[in-house]
């Protein structure tokens, strides 16, 4: 059985909307695109790298499918990141796209939710979902996330959407690792563990 892991970049205040570059989304007059790279560090791209070694697929949505379509058969065959991205598997969860042409892409038919319960009873290794954070949170809403893997960064900037939003399902973490960059990034992992407990001092 196959498990999904919510890999995703997020600010102090939970903001994960384009971390990558001003124009990566500008949804609902988001004015802070690339809010990533100037409160990275090495430390964080190795623990990036980790991330996608271990895994053999990403689960997309279409916004991030479309971002990552538009940039990555294209990149510069340097980065050894170019390869793995084009390389790896990708399952594309859209409501309005008719096909997929990345290479390595398939187009999830029909209902989303049954459609991952199928992909994660198939055979093969972990599932990134990256970025995508309405597919991630339908996800979330059935029960269908294994793990997050999460860079925290040290940066608050008040709007965009979260990956945590209103009206998430309450849910109890146990930490898998968790570590901070000299950068003071805080990247952990942490996997559902039932509902959280409630008590008083």
């Amino acid at each position: 059985m196959r498990e999904i892991v919510v890999c995703t970049f997020l600010t102090l205040d939970g903001v994960m909307q384009a971390p990558g570059g001003p124009d990566e989304d500008a949804h609902s007059g988001f004015r802070h695109g690339g809010w990533q790279k100037p409160v990275s560090d090495e430390e964080v791209g190795a623990a990036v790298a980790g991330w996608y070694e271990s895994s053999d697929a990403m689960l997309l949505g279409r916004r991030t499918y479309e971002i990552f379509a538009s940039y990555w058969p294209t990149a510069d065959p340097g980065d050894p990141f170019t390869d793995r991205m084009n390389s790896m598997h990708k399952y594309v969860a859209s409501r309005t796209l008719t096909s997929v042409e990345w290479q390595n892409s398939t187009l999830l038919e029909g209902d989303v939710v049954d459609a991952v319960r199928k992909l994660k009873a198939s055979d093969g290794g972990t599932v990134n979902v990256v970025g995508s954070g309405d597919l991630a949170q339908t996800l979330m809403r059935h029960g269908l996330v294994d793990e997050y893997r999460l860079t925290i960064h040290p940066v608050i900037i008040g709007t965009g959407k979260r990956l945590f939003a209103d009206g998430a399902i309450p849910t109890a973490l146990e930490p898998v690792g968790v570590s901070t960059t000299k950068g003071g990034t805080v990247i952990g992992a942490w996997r559902p563990n039932g509902r959280p407990g409630h008590d008083s001092y």
